[in-house]
């Protein structure tokens, strides 16, 4: 599954890195999980970096809750045993989450 669409790319051009940094109440423009055990990313600003990696900001729960960075790649990297990707896109996510 590819994890960033167009669609998504163009909809982070509208919240880069910082723009939603004193909103109460953030929108969140994708979420990234793993189906198989825990993990789940919600994102709220990203910008492309030098080299083509995307940088992230937002919700992370693994074992808690918390905000935070991440990149596109590290979640490219996390693989089943057999080498499968592991994480996946929500693609019925609307975007909506109560902070």
């Amino acid at each position: 599954m590819k994890l960033l669409t167009q669609e998504i790319i163009e909809e982070l051009k509208k919240y880069p890195l910082y723009s939603q940094e004193n909103k109460r109440k953030k929108h969140f423009v994708c979420k990234f999980f793993n189906p198989y055990g825990a993990g789940t990313w919600l994102v709220a600003e990203g910008e492309e970096q030098p080299g083509g990696d995307w940088l992230f900001f937002g919700k992370v729960h693994i074992l808690e809750t918390e905000w935070g960075y991440f990149t596109l790649s590290e979640l490219e990297s996390v693989k089943l045993p057999d080498g499968q990707p592991q994480i996946e896109r929500d693609l019925y996510y609307s975007g909506e989450e109560e902070i």
